[in-house]
């Protein structure tokens, strides 16, 4: 049976919820605004279409919303038990940036065409 008072944060359960879906829904909307530009040319292709390389939509963008989504909800998670509510927020929102910023350092597709003319000496 649940009740609706306050636990040892101060908030009650149901906040507590809400607040965590919305670190998720943050981190995957997120996660996305970085990784469509990254990816706009591997679903052009470039000139031709000659680097089209769709992967990014059926492998990567899968797992940047599924990463975004869960790391600022497990820090938030982790957090809410031992810290005040604003404490948890901000290990929330610390820990979304710090995905992003491995994100951008880590992930990068294809950026400049490549028609595959390896010429050697040139």
């Amino acid at each position: 049976m649940t009740t609706n008072s306050p636990g040892r944060t101060g908030m009650k359960p149901e906040a507590e919820r809400r607040a965590g879906y919305f670190f998720a829904g943050l981190g995957a909307v997120t996660g996305l605004v970085v990784w469509a530009p990254r990816a706009a040319f591997s679903i052009d292709g470039g000139f031709e279409s000659h680097a089209r390389d769709l992967s990014v939509l059926y492998a990567d963008l899968p797992l940047i919303l599924l990463g975004g989504a869960l790391v600022p909800l497990v820090a938030w998670t982790l957090t809410i038990r031992r810290l005040p509510p604003w404490a948890a927020a901000v290990a929330a929102l610390a820990a979304l940036a710090l995905g992003v910023w491995g994100l951008t350092e880590w992930w990068t597709p294809r950026q400049h065409p490549d028609p595959g003319y390896d010429i050697p000496g040139m």
